[in-house]
């Protein structure tokens, strides 16, 4: 099997991560990383991309094979698009065809958690299921679905758990209004606990250290988001019956803090449907660009 080399790029709301990455299509590795803050234009996104991967190209002792890309937001990854996303500048971009043109290398174009499971399914926490659910909880929450052992993409539209309604009444910036994310996501956590006690935080982690303090509030909004993901959890065990749901993203590091509660609250709801495993992550905040890599790596392949 063929070591490549290649550059990831992982295109975030408010930071584009990057990495020399090395490896096959079983596994990679990242070997040097570089970043920069997210333009909120598309042409200084783009030149900003053309300078990471220059960077570490020249950082290179070998030639580079090729470069993935990922983004969040409805990607047509068969054809290399960008869809459609809320926060950052693009609608319908052809990524893989504009970027292969500039970079003068074969560019994949994927969608940042389906490639995050990618990398959970061949190297992390789902590498022996062919059924599961990689849901990194960040900003918002998405599922990569793997279903019989390949990640369905529905497209580009599959895969939104975050904005399945499950009744608790709270309008959502996405129009609808009872969402998962709008109560279980990391951001709605710290938004919730500043709006309920007036305390500003910078983030979940802060509120769940006062989770294990005892605070009332912090607990409060802490079980409604687990409630909420529970319930998000219980959708996907009835339509897809996964072995696992592997909880990943910034909220998944909080660990027993989260898994125990949410397993309980899983338990209280679940009546005929399989009983889902609780996994966490194992690749972390790498995940996104070692399988922006592994995609990369499969157009050459191909």
């Amino acid at each position: 099997m063929a070591r490549r080399h290649v550059v990831a790029v992982d295109i975030g709301g408010t930071e584009t991560k990057a990495a020399l990455v090395t490896g096959t299509s079983e596994s990679v590795a990242a070997q040097k990383h570089a970043r920069r803050a997210t333009p909120g234009e598309l042409a200084p996104l783009l030149d900003v991309i053309a300078e990471l991967v220059d960077e570490l190209r020249n950082a290179s002792e070998h030639e580079i094979d090729a470069v993935g890309i990922v983004a969040p937001g409805i990607v047509d990854e068969a054809n290399g698009v960008g869809v459609y996303t809320t926060n950052l500048p693009w609608s319908q971009f052809p990524f893989s065809a504009v970027m292969t043109e500039r970079l003068g290398v074969p560019v994949a174009f994927g969608h940042d958690v389906r490639a995050a499971g990618l990398a959970e399914c061949r190297m992390g926490a789902a590498k022996d299921l062919r059924n599961a659910v990689i849901m990194p909880i960040g900003t918002g929450i998405a599922g990569a679905l793997l279903l019989d052992g390949r990640i369905y993409s529905g497209e580009g539209y599959a895969g939104e758990i975050g904005h399945v309604n499950v009744g608790h009444g709270v309008p959502c910036a996405c129009g609808q209004i009872g969402c998962v994310e709008t109560v279980a996501s990391s951001a709605a956590i710290a938004r919730r606990y500043t709006a309920r006690t007036g305390t500003p935080v910078k983030g979940a982690a802060e509120v769940a250290l006062r989770v294990r303090d005892g605070e009332q509030d912090a607990v409060a909004v802490w079980h409604e988001a687990v409630d909420a993901l529970a319930r998000g959890i219980l959708v996907l065990a009835t339509l897809l019956g996964p072995e696992a749901v592997v909880l990943g993203g910034g909220l998944a590091l909080a660990g027993d803090l989260l898994v125990d509660p949410l397993r309980e609250r899983l338990d209280g709801l679940i009546a005929f449907q399989r009983r889902p495993e609780l996994r966490l992550a194992a690749l972390g905040d790498e995940a996104g660009f070692l399988g922006a890599a592994l995609l990369a790596i499969d157009t050459l392949e191909a």
